[in-house]
């Protein structure tokens, strides 16, 4: 009943804040086309680049051009989702608890986290969605998708969980700021390594493969599910594999966060 309770208050301060970020966005149209083009030339570079390689090779380490292809567009579905409903996360790592912000989110009967994820959503992300749709529709035209119809609800799945992967990280990373008041440059140091996951982790080091599967498993997010989706190989690995880095990571997030809203000094201490 409480859990009940607490997700009708976020699903009605998520509205209000909506409604507001909706107006202020058409307040500022100019920033929002801007920051758009921004990030729809950054994948036209990424793609041009990935392009200009595929013209001396007729693959890499065994995966086509519109595999890769296939692999990049799915990798922009959980991470825009994430950019979507849970980017005020980077704010806290950056300013919220710095300028001594965070005490409005002890104030109402709500979770802190539930709140802060709540509170700002960015639709410039829908950009990362349109351009992964995009370029998965143009892969699977020219790949032979071995599709069966639960593959459907797992690639739903995948990309949820993979979405919470990202949510989660940026949970861990962003509650080191409740001790040392900002921790952006960490989140933006090791969110930067979610590029790996929009290739074929075979093209990498044993180092680099190890490490974005099983320390920090952005390969889950992007790689694994997508392999599976194109290859059908090993299901429980890939998809499952994904599942539980997403459990493992949002149980650690939660333990990190709280013990870090335990030691915070509020900006009256």
């Amino acid at each position: 009943m409480h859990i009940f309770k607490e997700t009708r208050r976020a699903f009605r301060l998520f509205r209000i804040f909506a409604a507001q970020h909706l107006k202020k966005l058409m307040e500022y149209k100019v920033d929002f086309i801007t920051g758009a083009v921004s990030f729809l030339l950054d994948q036209l570079v990424n793609i041009a680049f990935l392009t200009i390689i595929f013209t001396g090779v007729d693959n890499l380490k065994g995966w086509s051009y519109y595999e890769i292809l296939f692999i990049y567009g799915f990798s922009l579905l959980p991470k825009g989702l994430d950019h979507l409903f849970c980017d005020n996360l980077w704010n806290v790592g950056y300013n919220i608890i710095r300028k001594g912000e965070f005490d409005k989110y002890l104030t109402r009967p709500i979770s802190p986290l539930l709140h802060v994820t709540v509170e700002m959503f960015q639709v410039d992300s829908l950009g990362e969605l349109i351009v992964g749709i995009a370029l998965i529709a143009t892969s699977v035209a020219h790949v032979n998708l071995p599709f069966v119809w639960y593959d459907i609800p797992l690639a739903i799945i995948a990309v949820l969980f993979g979405m919470l992967i990202y949510t989660s990280i940026k949970i861990i990373l962003a509650s080191i700021a409740f001790w040392t008041k900002q921790s952006g440059h960490i989140i933006n140091m090791i969110y930067g390594m979610n590029d790996f996951a929009k290739y074929p982790v075979e093209i990498y080091s044993k180092a680099v493969r190890n490490g974005i599967t099983y320390i920090i498993p952005f390969a889950f997010t992007a790689f694994y599910p997508a392999s599976y989706l194109l290859r059908h190989t090993d299901p429980l690995f890939s998809i499952g594999g994904t599942v539980i880095a997403g459990c493992a990571l949002f149980v650690i997030g939660l333990i990190v966060w709280h013990r870090g809203l335990n030691a915070y000094e509020s900006a009256g201490s």
